[in-house]
């Protein structure tokens, strides 16, 4: 596979091929986000004529031992360097929600604030969804665990195995999650 501008892998199924003519307007290019201040999980899809195309996806990573703010401009720079070589133009996250650890929700909390600042100013529509209605919207059940839930984002997506990190499987399940209700 070759290494993308962004300095991401490349991924099989990035164009969408197909032997109809099919407008660019009727395609969806839509970024899902997995938020985290370790790992931040990103994925791409696009959506055309009620099908999925897994276009990209993976994981920035920061290191614990790098200063606060430095790990907060590298998820930055990074997710930039994402939507300019990707272009997306709609995105999807899950909702924060309230966690025992005070401190790890903090670290997530931040970073969806540096996810949302980024977004925000590339003119990116962003949808933001609770866990349920992301299980409901990939499974269509809310009682789905996280195995079930990637299961289903590989078979949507039709890759032969689970995308990995868990963060990029996650991102993957937010932009179909948005695709699902803003059609």
């Amino acid at each position: 596979m070759a290494k993308s501008k962004s300095g991401f892998e490349s991924l099989p199924g990035s164009v969408i091929q197909d032997k109809r003519k099919v407008s660019s307007k009727e395609i969806r290019r839509v970024l899902g986000i997995d938020p985290g201040l370790a790992n931040t999980g990103f994925g791409v899809i696009d959506y055309c004529g009620g099908r999925y195309r897994m276009v990209s996806y993976g994981c920035i990573t920061t290191e614990a031992s790098a200063p606060h703010g430095e790990r907060l401009l590298a998820i930055y720079n990074k997710l930039c360097a994402v939507i300019d070589e990707f272009k997306p133009s709609e995105a999807g996250m899950e909702t924060l929600y309230f966690a025992r650890n005070v401190t790890s929700a903090m670290g997530v909390s931040e970073a969806r604030g540096v996810v949302s600042l980024c977004l925000a100013q590339h003119c990116i529509q962003l949808g933001e969804y609770t866990p349920n209605q992301i299980k409901k919207a990939v499974t269509g059940n809310t009682n789905a665990d996280k195995e079930l839930v990637q299961n289903y984002v590989k078979l949507l997506l039709g890759l032969n195995e689970v995308p990995r990190p868990d963060h990029a499987a996650d991102a993957l399940a937010g932009a179909i999650t948005h695709i699902h209700f803003v059609s």
